[in-house]
């Protein structure tokens, strides 16, 4: 995948991941399509990729709400064109167990980043089939390969993510449009200063994992784009780590339950 002069669209640009991968690839040539909610957020981006020379267009948008992602995209085709690389990085979810979800919040978080990702998806899929190349791309937590305990619905929307990316690979094989699934450990972030309590439930056992950068991590999805690749889980660690999961899933279950999150004791 040529990444200078392609057309790149990036959900959940408004910082974070999102933000650091646009000014990557606007950094190797690529013309950046940022989406979010927040439109001043989006523009101190944009601001940034333009001055040091790129390339940037903004469109705010509910990426949870189809309607609002069709206009959206429709604009994006009249106005800039039909992506070559769409990267479907939106996402957000307290983690709590199931009895502390409240049902509209288990809804919010299907949203974004299943749905938001279908939506996005299925708004340009048929173009970039019709025109016979381009790649998507997956953001994604190690929760959908490695379910801990106190976070049943972010855990689900992964879940519901990757296989969103199974499907797509097959579907769109032979078409000439890729599928990539990106997979990282603990970003630096302001997750968990917004989430508090969430951090306390990542097993102990994660201590033996680097923590990455947004920017170290949007090179991983720069570089993984440009060779193809099917799927990346990063850092290192964390891939020997879902790889002992697939193998070893008792072993890994035990050690999830006795260095996780431990429910309450119940009073009589």
């Amino acid at each position: 995948m040529k990444i200078r002069n392609s057309l790149a669209l990036i959900t959940g640009a408004s910082g974070g991941i999102g933000a650091a991968t646009a000014r990557e690839l606007a950094a190797a040539g690529a013309k950046v399509v940022l989406l979010a909610r927040t439109q001043s957020k989006l523009d101190a981006v944009a601001d940034d990729i333009r001055t040091a020379g790129g390339v940037a267009h903004v469109y705010p948008c509910d990426l949870g709400d189809a309607e609002a992602v069709n206009a959206t995209a429709e604009r994006i085709k009249a106005e800039v064109g039909v992506p070559d690389i769409l990267i479907n990085n939106a996402g957000a979810g307290r983690w709590l167990a199931v009895e502390e979800t409240d049902p509209a919040e288990a809804v919010s978080m299907m949203s974004t980043p299943y749905f938001a990702a279908f939506f996005t998806t299925r708004a340009f899929v048929q173009d970039m089939i019709r025109r016979g190349s381009g790649r998507i791309a997956n953001v994604n937590s190690p929760m959908a390969y490695l379910v801990i305990p106190g976070a049943t619905g972010y855990a689900a929307c992964r879940c519901a993510l990757r296989g969103l990316n199974d499907s797509l690979r097959a579907e769109l094989r032979g078409t000439g449009v890729g599928v990539t699934h990106l997979v990282f450990g603990e970003v630096t972030s302001d997750y968990f200063d917004n989430n508090p309590g969430a951090h306390e439930r990542i097993p102990s056992i994660s201590k033996m994992i680097p923590v990455l950068s947004p920017e170290t991590t949007a090179r991983y999805i720069v570089r993984a784009i440009q060779a193809d690749k099917d799927e990346i889980v990063r850092p290192l660690t964390m891939k020997m780590i879902v790889l002992f999961t697939r193998f070893m899933p008792k072993t890994s279950a035990w050690i999830n339950a006795k260095t996780g999150w431990q429910r309450p004791p119940q009073l009589p």
